[in-house]
């Protein structure tokens, strides 16, 4: 009798034993399960922390630039108010809906009839729209666009194709001119609009000429 009291509780503590034993390893198993958790929500926190810093960044940067923006928009509005903006010789024309100046010089000016070779003697002229870029506008953007009036080419038609040609030559003419004097390379661009933008009626002759151009396109914002 006592032998099997003995054995039934020889019995019973083993099984005591072996639930103990296997609650710890449950416990040890959800214990490390915890850790992972944490240690994955650790780093979603700092990825989203992360994210919160430089969205505040970007957020400083876009607050500054559309500051920078308003106080340009509100500076060419008062140009246009104040009547012409003259700058080395040259009348630079602001358009606060575009956040541009614009100078016009004349084809006469610039080029013989039918040629995109610069004219010596408007050296002068590039040189005052050079110094202006360079003093006021050091890291603008530009752009050079030649025009044309309709007439066709007649004396040099072997030389281009067409007036569209023609006037992407010549604005290649004046890019090159200030690049060779300090305009960075990569801040201009060049253009030919051909006949297709005209400023005034291609029907007469005081128009034609108006058409005629080269146009320095200063880009504020």
């Amino acid at each position: 009798m006592k032998a099997a009291v003995r054995q039934t509780a020889y019995v019973f503590t083993a099984l005591i034993l072996i639930s103990v034993i296997s609650g710890c390893t449950d416990w040890k198993k959800k214990y490390q399960g915890l850790e992972v958790e944490h240690k994955n929500l650790l780093g979603r926190y700092d990825r989203c922390m992360s994210s919160l810093d430089s969205s505040a960044a970007e957020k400083a940067k876009l607050s500054q630039r559309l500051m920078d923006m308003q106080k340009t928009i509100e500076q060419l509005q008062a140009m246009e108010k104040s009547g012409p903006n003259i700058e080395g010789g040259i009348d630079w024309v602001p358009d606060a809906s575009k956040g541009t100046l614009t100078a016009t010089l004349s084809n006469e000016i610039l080029f013989s009839p039918g040629q995109a070779t610069l004219k010596k003697d408007t050296i002068g002229e590039l040189d005052s729209v050079m110094t202006v870029l360079r003093q006021k506008y050091p890291t603008q953007d530009i752009s050079v666009v030649g025009h044309t009036d309709t007439d066709p080419i007649l004396k040099t038609a072997k030389l281009w194709k067409d007036n569209w040609e023609l006037s992407t030559e010549r604005s290649l003419a004046v890019v090159r001119y200030l690049v060779q004097h300090g305009l960075t390379p990569k801040r201009v661009v060049a253009a030919g609009a051909g006949e297709f933008r005209p400023v005034g009626s291609n029907s007469t002759a005081s128009g034609k000429a108006k058409n005629r151009r080269v146009e320095i396109v200063i880009h504020l914002l």
